[in-house]
């Protein structure tokens, strides 16, 4: 057998070729992120790639307040708060229990004192739904004078329920720069 014939049987097989390849690189895909999940643990008190602590370990390092810890490599302030109180916020209190005046600057093997305080829980306050009346009030006038913090484009809704009419005014009145208007100009605005 020639090279020549070598390369014809090959290429008349390589569809073949390429399925059962392509079957191979599945398999071992499968294989290896059935590995992955079979070795994971699933009940770990700290997740070491992501630094999150369970509800249960953190409750152990809170009743052993207050006490010292050893800064290990790669700490911060907030991730030595999240580890005893479940909170980042807490740094502060560890911070200010230390007399640390730089915060960023704390270095592997230093003792820190971790104090028993209440754990610090973030609160959203709610967004304010007033409304001033000045600002939503139709312009119903064929003269408008400007007032502080108006644009064309808010004098063009008010006036016209259309913000894009904008460049009416500006035509209208001349403006050189229409992003800039001042308090007490005079507008006209085209009916």
């Amino acid at each position: 057998m020639t090279l020549k014939d070598l390369l014809k049987s090959v290429k008349s097989a390589e569809s073949s070729i390429s399925t059962l390849l392509g079957v191979v690189v599945v398999i071992a895909i499968g294989a290896l992120i059935f590995n992955y999940f079979k070795t994971k643990p699933f009940n770990e008190s700290l997740d070491s790639e992501s630094g999150e602590i369970s509800e249960e370990a953190s409750q152990k390092n809170q009743n052993n307040l207050p006490s010292t810890y050893v800064v290990a490599s790669g700490d911060t302030l907030w991730k030595i708060s999240e580890k005893f109180y479940n909170s980042g916020y807490n740094w502060v209190d560890i911070k200010e229990a230390n007399n640390i005046e730089n915060p960023n600057l704390i270095v592997e093997g230093q003792e820190i004192t971790v104090p028993a305080v209440e754990p610090r829980i973030p609160t959203v306050a709610a967004a304010s739904t007033e409304v001033t009346v000045g600002e939503s009030e139709a312009i119903n006038n064929e003269e408008y004078i400007v007032k502080k913090g108006d644009s064309l484009w808010d004098i063009s809704v008010r006036a016209y329920q259309d913000g894009y009419r904008w460049t009416e005014i500006a035509k209208v009145n001349n403006l050189e720069n229409p992003d800039l208007i001042h308090p007490g100009n005079k507008l006209v605005l085209p009916r």
